[in-house]
């Protein structure tokens, strides 16, 4: 994805977002073949100059055409239930963020303990799964927080309503996915692409 077409990813995320929280219907909007190919997406909000999360929503299978995608996950992210829905008010307060996902991978490693090893902090996002618990972290967030790949793996255990040690279980799997990531350097600002490694 160049930057031009990360740019219209962010901008296109931010109309709905508009939108959706305005209540309104989203225009039509013309869209490069690029985005006509199905991925996974999520878009980020972080208030602004905060930098708090304040909703994230996607989805990291490539079900849905990328056009798509980040618009339901645009519209997602204005109702993450971990936070109130975001009101009007809002909108020149926060900046919006789209990660275009590769198709996760499973990550097979026969011993359990080198799992660290084979995680790049910066360029690998993850998801544990077992059973039917999921939990998901983006590539960007073990770089905002600094943490090593242990921690990280421990970390979406967590995410997924698993105990930090399960990733060392091989009943759970692990999967490994990359991120395209563009964001606003300000609300409604430039958009810039993000360099996590």
């Amino acid at each position: 994805m160049n930057d031009q077409e990360g740019a219209m990813a962010v901008k296109l995320a931010r109309r709905a977002i508009d939108a959706e929280t305005r209540d309104l219907d989203i225009d039509r909007i013309d869209v490069p073949d690029g985005f006509r190919g199905k991925s996974g997406a999520f878009v980020t909000l972080k208030t602004f100059p905060g930098d708090e999360l304040r909703g994230c929503i996607g989805y990291p299978e490539p079900v849905f055409p990328l056009a798509e995608a980040i618009l339901r996950a645009a519209q997602g992210a204005c109702h993450d239930p971990r936070f109130p829905p975001l009101r009007p008010e809002e909108l020149d307060q926060v900046v919006v963020e789209v990660s275009v996902l590769t198709p996760p991978e499973e990550l097979k490693v026969p011993d359990r303990k080198e799992v660290p090893k084979a995680i790049l902090i910066g360029r690998d996002g993850l998801i544990m799964e077992r059973g039917m618990y999921r939990g998901l972290l983006l590539p960007q967030v073990p770089v905002e927080w600094e943490w090593d790949a242990t921690t990280f793996l421990e970390q979406a255990c967590m995410k997924a309503g698993l105990t930090p040690d399960m990733w060392l279980d091989r009943r759970t799997k692990i999967f490994t996915f990359q991120a395209e990531i563009f964001h606003e350097e300000s609300p409604y600002g430039q958009i810039l692409r993000e360099r996590t490694q």
